[in-house]
């Protein structure tokens, strides 16, 4: 299945490997056509299981001059232990960053001693640098990065800010076998904003298995809303959204 929602492709494939394949596939000949068109690039990546795929198969692309790419991602919890393997950063060091030669390798530092301050840093970062390329993936509710709902600004003036997140985001953590307990999920993020999300010029983003099946029925069959942050992504004219067979249930 392939369809237009609104401004978004929405792909669907048989299982979750060949999602990821495309998906990791077409970010990798965007990120060499735009490198025909410009010295540098700026990427953001996602961070979280669901991108497994996607990932891997960019990182094995051939012909890609990393040396000219600028690595930016999208959230960090606040004040979990920097040697924590569910902290984001060591995620993308462990998938991404340590197989590629890049440009610059731009982090959040969740263990800032002012993380205000630390959003504030990021968010002019990518005011002056904003990305051109995000792969990104949806919560199962529904948030894009830690921008949960139903608070989520799709205007907000910050790249960048402090978020509070709701239980069932930190509940999602404890499913996908990040942590043990719902106690042990920090409560707090800095995350780029919607703005700074939907500022990339192209965005890429994968969305495997059944526990995201909801969201996506309610992203592409409800209204552009607060209540479900992805829907945004229908509004966003250079946008491909992958699913495969048990997230796109609802839509089958």
């Amino acid at each position: 299945m392939d369809y237009m929602a609104d401004k978004l492709r929405v792909m669907v494939f048989e299982t979750r490997a060949d999602l990821g394949i495309q998906a990791g596939e077409d970010a990798a000949k965007c990120i060499k056509n735009m490198l025909l068109e410009k010295d540098e690039l700026n990427v953001m990546f996602a961070a979280a299981p669901s991108q497994n795929e996607t990932l891997k198969t960019l990182c094995k692309a051939p012909d890609i001059d990393w040396s000219r790419v600028n690595a930016y991602h999208m959230d960090e919890y606040v004040g979990l232990d920097a040697g924590h393997p569910a902290g984001f950063r060591n995620y993308l060091k462990r998938t991404v960053f340590c197989k590629l030669s890049l440009k610059s390798l731009n982090l959040i530092n969740g263990n800032a001693g002012n993380p205000q301050k630390e959003a504030e840093r990021y968010s002019n970062l990518l005011r002056h640098h904003p990305a051109d390329i995000c792969l990104l993936g949806v919560g199962e509710n529904g948030h894009l990065a830690f921008n949960d709902p139903p608070e989520v600004d799709f205007h907000d003036a910050e790249m960048a800010r402090v978020v509070r997140l709701d239980k069932r985001c930190r509940q999602q953590q404890v499913n996908d076998g990040c942590f043990d307990r719902l106690e042990e999920v920090p409560t707090h993020a800095v995350t780029v904003t919607i703005p700074g999300l939907m500022a990339a010029r192209y965005l890429f983003c994968s969305v495997p298995g059944s526990s995201k099946a909801e969201a996506v029925r309610i992203m592409l069959n409800g209204t552009v809303a607060p209540g479900c942050p992805a829907s945004i992504l229908t509004t966003h004219v250079n946008s491909i959204l992958y699913l495969d067979r048990e997230s796109a249930k609802y839509l089958l």
